[in-house]
């Protein structure tokens, strides 16, 4: 069962809170790729389990060493990539890997992959509604979210390069179209 799942959105749009859902109902099928990134842990983020938090040095190493599937430096200074090592790791639990990745990066996984790769683009309703989820998070400060808005403004430019589209407007919906959407993929040889 050699097959990838691929979550891409601008961030905020729900991306990580519809792989949470789809690992909560599928996990006898599905597992997590954890990301590595250079950016600091938030509150609550476990390195090993939310992401393999390394600092600049190492991850250079790792890109140098071509552990990487993929990776990118998603805003200034902040790099966030896949190791190689935790596709084997899924594929060995005779599981498939899904990912929740930035646009490029699911990009890029569904060139290497192909027809075993499912790329999924989650779209907020409208840039305004995404700018408001990304403040309820209080997370970032104000130039961040221009940041993030900009970048999202760019990425959903991107979104006729993925196999299906879902626009994230009702919540429950979107779980119940990402289900489907995922079972029909991973049962179809």
């Amino acid at each position: 069962m050699e097959k990838v799942i691929i979550f891409s959105a601008p961030s905020g749009s729900g991306k990580t809170t519809v792989v949470n859902y789809l690992l909560g109902k599928l996990s006898d099928m599905i597992a997590f790729s954890v990301s590595a990134t250079t950016r600091k842990k938030r509150d609550g983020e476990i390195d090993g389990v939310d992401y393999y938090f390394l600092d600049e040095k190492t991850f250079y190493q790792k890109i140098e060493c071509n552990e990487f599937l993929e990776y990118e430096e998603v805003y200034k200074g902040l790099y966030y990539g896949t190791l190689k090592s935790e596709i084997d790791r899924i594929w060995l639990l005779g599981k498939c890997v899904i990912f929740d990745v930035d646009v490029k990066g699911g990009i890029n996984i569904k060139k290497q992959y192909g027809s075993k790769a499912l790329s999924v683009f989650l779209k907020p309703p409208s840039v305004d509604v995404l700018l408001e989820r990304l403040r309820k998070r209080d997370t970032e400060v104000e130039h961040q979210l221009n940041e993030r808005i900009t970048k999202a403004n760019f990425e959903l430019g991107f979104e006729n390069q993925f196999d299906v589209v879902i626009v994230n407007d009702d919540l429950q919906q979107t779980f119940n179209t990402a289900e489907a959407l995922v079972l029909d993929f991973i049962k179809n040889k």
